[in-house]
């Protein structure tokens, strides 16, 4: 199974490291997405060399496109991709829900349609632990229900307590397969973990019982999910900071979905080792560039003729060969070129803000760091 052990702290700050088995992952990590086997644009040589130790996989995606069984033949789904490092995969359940009126929730699962060709399939929590035994990632989510914001105290607890339910399910169903009391089942991976998710939308005594109830379960790691989820930055960190406590030490915090380069700093500083989310990629795809200076939109026509690099700070490949005036010019002409070269500059951008986050850990300057960071934030707002 994964490991986690603890090298350093500041203040609530914690620097890590998980042990998979596929390699080690230095925390505080961002994971980023590659929700289809890839992470769009790059190959895996590129996600390597920009600094990423580890990725994350889409379940919901992956089951329906190409199929966990036929990920399962090929020999599991990092042999599939050719990614040699550790994946984490998340159950499918916020793509699920997120169909709305083509998702029927019960206490057995999600009845859903496909948006790829409209067939109907029942997502449960036995089936999520299924899928992602078959892809053999090194880290399975559990299954939860993802509210949509803003909700009321009872709906909240009713979410809440239906994916406590599920989690334990989801942890029985693991046990089982490890047991191998489970036929029909190719386990691709018999050192995945598990981790639980702690729910409750934004009232604070709700995610503290979910927190307890959870960890009462017993998991290999834990995250706190649904939030960035609309609410606002300082109620996100409010939660975060409340939550984070009531986990277990000695194992990994996972916030997921989350965020911008600000709350990757805020929510370290509130104890949390890992992130994900498809901001550094999805912005690169749409010209919006995270730079040491500010947020640039590369559109913008003032950038027409302007020899510079992104970002005179960076020492990616793009910011070493290519300018603005050029980058411009591939976004405009509509050329692929342009993707792979924002996404290589964006996700350095992020994964060199988390070893910087590492390195003032190290060296308990952390809060250092933090006020810094938070001097140039304001710069990081879109360019107009």
């Amino acid at each position: 199974m994964i490991q986690f052990s603890l090298a350093q702290t500041d203040g609530a700050a914690r620097l890590g490291r998980l042990e998979t088995a596929h390699g080690p992952v230095d925390t505080p990590a961002f994971m980023p997405v590659g929700t289809q086997g890839s992470v769009k644009s790059l190959r895996q040589q590129d996600v390597r060399d920009v600094g990423a130790s580890i990725i994350l996989g889409n379940t919901y995606h992956l089951f329906l496109r190409p199929g966990d069984e036929l990920i399962a033949r090929r020999g599991g789904l990092h042999r599939f991709i050719g990614w040699s490092g550790p994946i984490l995969t998340d159950s499918g359940g916020f793509q699920v829900f997120s169909l709305a009126d083509r998702c029927t929730l019960t206490e057995e699962g999600a009845d859903f349609q496909s948006h790829l060709d409209g067939a109907r399939h029942m997502l449960t929590p036995e089936r999520a632990v299924d899928i992602q035994a078959r892809l053999g990632s090194d880290i399975a989510m559990v299954l939860d229900e993802c509210l949509a914001y803003p909700a009321t105290h009872e709906a909240a607890r009713t979410s809440m307590e239906r994916s406590v339910r599920w989690a334990r399910r989801c942890r029985e169903r693991l046990l089982a397969l490890r047991a191998g009391d489970v036929d029909g089942v190719t386990v691709s991976n018999p050192g995945q973990g598990q981790f639980g998710i702690v729910q409750g939308g934004v009232f604070q005594d709700l995610r503290q019982a979910s927190a307890e109830a959870t960890v009462e379960i017993g998991f290999e790691g834990y995250a706190i999910g649904g939030l960035s989820v609309g609410e606002p930055p300082a109620l996100m960190y409010e939660l975060v900071e409340g939550t984070a406590p009531s986990l277990p030490v000695n194992q990994p915090r996972y916030v997921m979905g989350v965020g911008t380069p600000t709350d990757l700093v805020e929510c370290v500083a509130r104890g949390i080792d890992m992130f994900d989310c498809v901001m550094p990629t999805r912005n690169a795809r749409n010209g919006q560039l995270f730079t040491s200076q500010g947020r640039l939109n590369i559109r913008n026509a003032r950038f027409g003729e302007d020899d510079r690099p992104l970002d005179p700070a960076c020492g990616c490949y793009t910011c070493r060969h290519h300018s603005r005036a050029y980058l411009r010019h591939l976004y405009m002409a509509g050329e692929m070129t342009a993707a792979t070269l924002n996404t290589l500059h964006n996700l350095t951008f992020y994964l060199d803000t988390m070893k910087r986050i590492r390195d003032a850990i190290a060296f308990r300057t952390f809060d250092k760091f933090r006020q810094e960071f938070m001097l140039t934030a304001s710069r990081l707002a879109p360019d107009a």
